[in-house]
């Protein structure tokens, strides 16, 4: 049987596609940035652009699924609140509603992935890593078009993530995959802490989805769709 496809815009370094490989999906990236390390077909371009392309042509009906993790700084926190009083979300596009309207000009399922703030998604699902026993939290928010799956149970957290906040400096289980300074995570260890070992690139691994969680995700949508069809 075809592998069902999946199209992963602005795929980044291919966390989000390699859980999706796994699951049992072939994938397609697309990203306006040069990503040599991306595991699978990769296509240099404007995200937006590509996807309209796509619907002009009606190649999208080759894909069974499209996944979105467009850029989050126009909406997460750190560049709302007292951060952006400072300036750092002053020149940040928003670019969700207009990807939104193409998505449902393809009548495709999608899975639409964000991290905590204000970016205007629906919160339909909210994984963290500790569901799957990563060395991260690393929540995400996912609302899901055309399709649903319950919410997974959000475990407790084990304690702290490690590293500095607010000048105090806490030892945890779980290691700060962004950023750098005050105890942040070395590439070696954000590797390790996410499942990731095919690019050691700070930027890529600092925006990355850990594997597990889309892994979890095109599982529950295959599942769903086996439902349907039967």
């Amino acid at each position: 049987m075809t592998a069902p496809r999946v199209l992963d815009l602005f795929c980044c370094s291919g966390g989000a596609a390699m859980g999706y490989h796994r699951a049992g999906f072939a994938v397609d990236g697309v990203d306006i940035a040069d990503r040599p390390r991306y595991p699978f077909t990769f296509h240099r371009a404007d995200a937006l652009e590509h996807l309209a392309g796509l619907i002009t042509t009606r190649e999208i009906e080759r894909y069974a699924l499209i996944h979105n993790s467009p850029p989050c700084q126009a909406g997460c926190t750190l560049t709302v609140g007292t951060n952006q009083s400072r300036g750092w979300g002053a020149e940040h596009v928003q670019l969700i509603p207009e990807l939104r309207t193409l998505l449902n000009a393809t009548g495709l399922p999608y899975v639409i992935e964000q991290p905590n703030g204000k970016a205007p998604v629906r919160r339909d699902l909210r994984l963290c890593g500790e569901s799957f026993g990563l060395g991260v939290l690393r929540h995400r928010n996912f609302e899901l078009g055309r399709w649903s799956t319950p919410q997974p149970p959000h475990p407790v957290h084990r304690g702290y993530v490690r590293g500095v906040r607010h000048g105090v400096h806490r030892d945890g289980p779980y290691v700060a995959a962004y950023g750098a300074g005050g105890g942040k995570a070395t590439v070696p260890e954000m590797q390790a802490a996410m499942g990731i070992d095919w690019t050691d690139t700070r930027e890529e691994l600092t925006e990355a989805i850990p594997p597990a969680f889309t892994y979890w995700i095109g599982t529950a949508f295959l599942t769903c769709r086996q439902e349907v069809l039967v």
